[in-house]
């Protein structure tokens, strides 16, 4: 018998293997590269997921991006970060946290009614 987080695993490895992936922008994709703070994030109506980041200052982040339902974009204001990401598809966007503070990102491409909603954090700690 499985048990809860065999069967979520084997539902995001059906839900992976029939996505057509691409992946944009990538170096190293799929492998962990020491330094670098790579954070798994699904984008679906209306949501980031998880929908809070948290890095050091000073590290550098790789998001790998995965939008399951729609297309969606990734908006960082503060990092001018505006990455497009259609639907069915991996981007992985990578950049420096090289400032501390609490900094607001959003969905940039219109995705329905809870569009507007469709937000998170990332946090930047010393």
């Amino acid at each position: 018998m499985l048990n809860g987080p065999k069967i979520v695993l084997i539902g995001i490895t059906l839900l992976s293997a029939t996505l057509s992936t691409s992946v944009v922008q990538a170096k190293n994709a799929g492998t962990e590269t020491p330094g670098v703070h790579e954070i798994h994030v699904m984008l679906k109506k209306y949501e980031f997921n998880p929908g809070a980041l948290r890095v050091r200052k000073g590290e550098q982040v790789r998001l790998i991006m995965v939008a399951t339902d729609h297309d969606h974009g990734f908006k960082l204001d503060d990092f001018k970060i505006d990455q497009k990401i259609k639907k069915g598809t991996t981007v992985v966007v990578e950049f420096t946290a090289d400032k501390t503070g609490t900094f607001q990102f959003h969905c940039s491409n219109v995705c329905g009614f809870g569009h507007r909603g469709m937000k998170g954090t990332l946090v930047v700690e010393d």
